[in-house]
């Protein structure tokens, strides 16, 4: 194990402190033990009206202790790292999981480490002054792009997470993960209506990624563009018809209506629409969709997922035909199929879980106008607000916050109000026409569940769906996605 490790080095963390902590989280009985040791920095900054209205630079630090004894799970954490702390917790952990097997503690191995992010040096420690700059070049940016541009709101976040992942049987590994966003949103007032509009982006990178091609001023002009468009936006039509997702962000969609139903804690539960699908067509020939976490610089991919279990590249579905779920530990032990890697937690405060990571369908043969030309009547809904979805039975609502109207082939007047209603499992078996164009999201996507947040990345190609419903205003509920 490597002795420069960041809680070695600050915490006083031992090698020999290791066994002791994994034995104590075991002493009641249990079959499997893991620590999770966490130290995070984070900066964020926040400008509204062309002034700055808050900053804040945090840093936490902390122990999860997991034990995992058949079906149930004890779980403590401290954030103070002493090793009494750290064994109270263990032992906390042991008593809730407490069964009557015991499984010793085995030693560790490290497992081979990669880097898919390398920081040179994390922005955390960057002039807070160059973080203040970008913030107030959005402000400036989205100003200058319209005099009806009335109010600008911009942030900046960004965080150097360390962690360091020890597992009674025998896998150590560890991590430092970066993560950046800087956002804008605007609302614009006309004559007779307002609107509003967002961008962002960002991802496993540092303070330098906008001062490349992703300027404070790119994502400044997109929103300003988006508020602008939404001045002259008519009311969406309703009813059901032919819908066309363009590339990118849109692939929310896709996160929503089967990534979720696809996390393997659902389906060994049962609760999944898609429970015991696996073999069976879900989705028309012509998808094939993958998660994703080793994809580089991407905001929601890792070197190691937070159970020290390298990521990898997962099919979900294979030209439309369901070939497994995404897992992590405990699922994978209880239904008997692989880890994929995907166990995430918020934090140190939380039990890891099987979540998605970038999460996309592969792009096909169709030509973007072609699929245009091909809609007689239909909605062209190009990005989104958000979604949500019911697991049971796969029931999904969107908010498209920028669509057209698609009349005889062409795409016509912007239109607002437009929500995307359908069921997960139906969807994809509505996809006609798939574009050779796959984009991946700029970088803004949280995903949550269960109370947990974590970053994640979507993405897809422009395609067809013959019949969605299209109308309604989106009800909001605790599941879902935030940009």
């Amino acid at each position: 194990m490597n002795h420069d490790n960041f809680f070695f080095k600050h915490y006083g963390l031992t090698q020999a402190d290791l066994p002791r902590y994994l034995a104590a989280a075991l002493s009641a009985g249990g079959d499997y033990a893991d620590l999770y040791f966490e130290y995070l920095s984070s900066t964020s900054l926040s400008v509204d009206e062309s002034m700055v209205k808050s900053a804040s630079q945090g840093i936490s630090a902390g122990c999860g202790v997991r034990v995992v004894s058949g079906e149930r799970t004890g779980y403590a954490y401290t954030d103070d790292l002493s090793p009494e702390r750290i064994l109270h917790a263990a032992r906390t952990a042991a008593l809730i999981a407490s069964g009557p097997a015991k499984t010793p503690a085995v030693g560790f191995q490290q497992k081979p480490a990669r880097s898919l992010y390398p920081v040179s040096l994390p922005s955390v420690d960057a002039e807070i002054t160059a973080k203040v700059e970008l913030v107030m070049r959005v402000d400036a940016a989205a100003r200058a792009y319209d005099p009806r541009i009335k109010e600008v709101r911009a942030s900046y976040a960004d965080e150097l997470r360390n962690i360091l992942v020890v597992t009674s049987d025998g896998t150590i590994a560890e991590d430092s993960q970066p993560l950046a966003r800087l956002n804008a949103s605007c609302i614009a007032k006309g004559e007779q209506q307002s609107g509003r509009g967002s961008a962002g982006g960002g991802g496993r990178v540092a303070l330098d990624f906008f001062f490349g091609e992703k300027t404070p001023e790119h994502f400044a002009k997109e929103a300003a563009r988006q508020a602008i468009l939404q001045l002259d936006a008519r009311e969406a039509p309703a009813g059901e018809m032919e819908v066309v997702l363009g590339p990118g962000w849109p692939g929310v969609l896709l996160h929503e209506a089967v990534g979720h139903g696809l996390e393997a804690d659902f389906n060994r539960k049962k609760t999944s629409a898609f429970a015991g699908l696996v073999g069976r067509r879900v989705a028309s020939e012509k998808c094939t969709v993958v998660d994703n976490g080793t994809m580089p610089w991407r905001r929601g991919s890792l070197n190691v997922d937070d159970e020290g279990q390298p990521t990898q590249e997962t099919v979900l579905i294979e030209n439309g035909i369901l070939k497994g779920y995404l897992s992590d530990k405990l699922s994978a032990k209880l239904m008997g199929i692989s880890d994929t890697g995907n166990g995430r937690r918020e934090s140190y405060e939380h039990i890891p879980m099987p979540r998605m990571t970038n999460t996309y369908m592969l792009p096909g043969q169709d030509d973007p106008e072609d699929i245009i030309r091909s809609v007689k009547h239909g909605v062209y809904a190009v990005n989104f607000g958000g979604g949500q979805v019911d697991i049971t039975n796969g029931k999904f609502v969107f908010s498209a916050s920028e669509a057209y109207m698609i009349e005889n082939g062409k795409i016509t007047a912007p239109i607002k109000g437009a929500t995307l209603i359908g069921n997960g499992p139906d969807v994809l078996t509505r996809v006609s026409m798939v574009g050779h164009d796959l984009q991946l999201d700029e970088g803004v996507g949280t995903c949550g569940k269960d109370g947990q947040a974590v970053p994640v990345g979507v993405g897809i190609p422009t395609i067809k769906v013959d019949r969605l419903t299209v109308g309604g205003t989106a009800r909001k509920d605790s599941g879902g996605f935030m940009q």
